[in-house]
């Protein structure tokens, strides 16, 4: 199964992790990559370089950034190979344990049955 870990950190926007941070998290993604349950990641770039693109009652709005709730930030994302949910959200607390205060939402990507549409 697949799942999507969308990481909504506790620190400001765009505060950078330390040196240690950073190579305990490196050795994370590549023990992830070599074993096969991290397929992707990736951090975002600060809200103030982005936008919110709405569609309400058939009118689209945009909103370019910063976005002022600091808890709706996504901060990156990781999308993982897991045998359960139960398994991504240990895999996803190790993440924690290294990227510090914060949330991680966890989300099952759907995956078409084998021999879909045939």
């Amino acid at each position: 199964m697949k799942f999507l870990c969308i990481y909504k950190p506790a620190k400001p926007e765009g505060t950078p992790p330390n040196q240690k941070e950073m190579e305990e998290m490196g050795k994370l993604i590549e023990e992830g990559m070599k074993s096969g349950w991290l397929l992707s990641t990736e951090g975002c770039l600060p809200s103030a370089l982005g936008a919110r693109v709405r569609l309400s009652n058939g009118k689209i709005t945009v909103t370019d950034g910063p976005f002022t709730e600091a808890k709706e930030i996504i901060g990156g994302f990781a999308l993982i190979q897991a045998k359960s949910k139960q398994e991504a959200i240990e895999l996803t607390r190790d993440f924690l344990k290294i990227a510090g205060d914060g949330e991680s939402e966890i989300r099952q990507i759907y995956e078409a049955p084998p021999n879909a549409g045939r």
